[in-house]
């Protein structure tokens, strides 16, 4: 039985929702949500892609409560580590490819420049060590993998910072946003079009995957707030009431990356590609959602 089309997990989340659209140019996709298949059940998953026989396997599934993965190490170490590493095996031995994606969150966030591919990772919490362990299941498997690193994934489908800006600007007179870290926000979009433009030139290994330029998330509030506005969007909070805090301000179960840029000139390099500044993904989402 020969293998055949694409199979492409999390297909409801930011990134999986963007890919469903884009993958069919490489051949028939089965797009799978968590409704159907349990990821953090390996026998499920190696049968299930035995039978299927994909020639390419994406995984834009995974554990991404941050703060929640503190009480639930297993669960996010089955969906992140386990996994992934499943479907490496399976890849391995089919010879399909498995394109898998992990974050900013590996390293530890006291660099003072850009994360290189072959810099150490030091995750400081439960998500960042079980993607970490994802990343190299799928580097060490054998497979023929295109691993992607990104960070602040934004989308019009799905869950987000942006979402959860505009929805508190709307509610509220003042926000407190963090402003003492440091990254960029990536548009799911821009990460699908560039994954499959990989693909289809044959690319294989570790790359980060970010755009242009960096902000912090006060900042970052503030742009999305802005842009808003001049979309026509009513808010209670403007720009201006958006007050800067510091992470100690606002502590959380999982600790976040103080610094988390990652340098994406090796993809740029690779693919011919002109890296886009952050603010076209962000302003694309936000016509989008102004126009739903």
């Amino acid at each position: 039985m020969a293998l055949d089309g694409v199979l492409l997990f999390g297909a409801a989340g930011q990134l999986g929702h963007e890919l469903a659209s884009r993958l069919p140019v490489l051949g028939p996709v089965t797009a799978l949500t968590r409704q159907d298949i349990d990821l953090s059940n390996p026998t499920a998953l190696r049968s299930l892609l035995q039978a299927q026989r994909p020639a390419v396997i994406v995984n834009a599934a995974a554990y991404t409560a941050v703060d929640k993965a503190e009480q639930e190490p297993a669960l996010a170490q089955a969906i992140n580590a386990t996994a992934p590493a499943v479907m490496a095996e399976e890849a391995a031995r089919s010879g399909a490819v498995l394109v898998h994606y992990s974050t900013d969150y590996v390293f530890n966030g006291q660099a003072t420049r850009p994360y290189l591919e072959s810099d150490p990772t030091d995750p400081q919490s439960v998500y960042g060590l079980t993607k970490r362990d994802g990343e190299q299941a799928v580097l060490h498997s054998g497979a023929r993998c295109l691993l992607f690193r990104s960070s602040w994934v934004v989308g019009a489908h799905g869950q987000n910072f942006l979402k959860t800006m505009l929805r508190l600007a709307q509610e509220r007179d003042t926000l407190r946003v963090v402003a003492d870290q440091v990254g960029v926000p990536t548009s799911a979009a821009w990460m699908a079009d560039t994954t499959v433009l990989a693909l289809q030139q044959g690319l294989n290994g570790l790359f980060h995957l970010t755009p242009d330029g960096q902000t912090n998330w006060h900042a970052y509030a503030q742009y999305v707030l802005q842009q808003a506005q001049s979309l026509g969007w009513t808010l209670k909070a403007t720009p201006e009431q958006v007050q800067a805090i510091t992470t100690a301000d606002y502590p959380l179960p999982a600790p976040r990356p103080a610094y988390s840029m990652l340098d994406s000139s090796l993809l740029a390099k690779a693919l011919n590609l002109e890296l886009p500044p952050w603010q076209d993904g962000v302003d694309s989402v936000l016509r989008a959602l102004r126009a739903a």
